[in-house]
């Protein structure tokens, strides 16, 4: 009688990051910026269909990296929960961490108990009426949820972004220029082309959208290609 083959539970945890980290830093990066004037979204999306960038409810967006039909999966989630929460009690009742919460369940199930953990990294982002009661949450493919303040970089060259945001964020910062800084980044984070000169990116690439501070109830505004392409053009 054959023995059954074992793997101990540290190396398949092990096995199941390495996979879901592999499978993250393949996805095109996204950037999210808290800014004087609400929290900004940028990344790299050729699809003006297939969003990276989504909202959730009144004051919540959220953002993610990895596969697409697996961070879609958790938006519909998103929704419903937020449209339950709110219907069955009230509007203010949800909140950016309620859902962080519920997300980090959910990564952290599947993560543990299915056969596959999912391939996604995520922001969940609230707006609030001032800078300092902005909420971002990040949450990994295993379920862990970490509180971040004033950006967040995700996907491929992640670290190399996050390291030109912390040399050039400010958070007085208003929209335009909190645009321009999440592309600056993009690029910071991007392979050099041939001859190595850092690669542009262009409005055209980018899908963007703002909560914007100040809005009476839904904050989210996805701004089109010649809004995008004037605010890169002021600085």
């Amino acid at each position: 009688m054959s023995q059954p083959f074992y793997v101990s539970p540290e190396q398949l945890m092990k096995d199941r990051a390495d996979f879901a980290r592999k499978g993250v830093a393949r996805g095109r990066a996204v950037v999210t910026i808290a800014h004087a004037d609400g929290i900004s979204f940028a990344g790299e999306n050729p699809s003006r269909a297939l969003h990276k960038v989504s909202e959730i409810y009144d004051r919540i967006a959220f953002a993610a990296v990895g596969k697409y039909n697996e961070f879609e999966n958790l938006r519909v989630a998103g929704v419903r929960y937020a449209d339950l929460r709110g219907y069955s009690y009230d509007r203010s009742d949800v909140t950016a961490r309620g859902l962080a919460n519920a997300y980090a369940q959910t990564l952290g199930a599947v993560f543990t108990q299915e056969s596959k953990p999912y391939e996604v990294e995520l922001v969940v982002a609230e707006v609030g009426p001032t800078a300092e009661t902005d909420q971002l949450y990040r949450l990994t493919y295993d379920g862990s949820v970490v509180e971040e303040h004033g950006f967040v970089a995700m996907g491929a060259g992640a670290e190399q972004i996050s390291a030109y945001l912390r040399e050039h964020w400010d958070a007085g910062l208003d929209h335009a220029a909190a645009l321009r800084l999440a592309v600056a980044a993009l690029a910071a984070g991007a392979p050099a082309g041939a001859d190595g000169a850092a690669r542009s990116v262009e409005a055209e690439a980018l899908e963007v959208a703002t909560l914007v501070r100040g809005r009476p109830r839904r904050a989210f505004r996805r701004p089109d290609v010649d809004e995008v392409r004037e605010a890169l053009q002021q600085g």
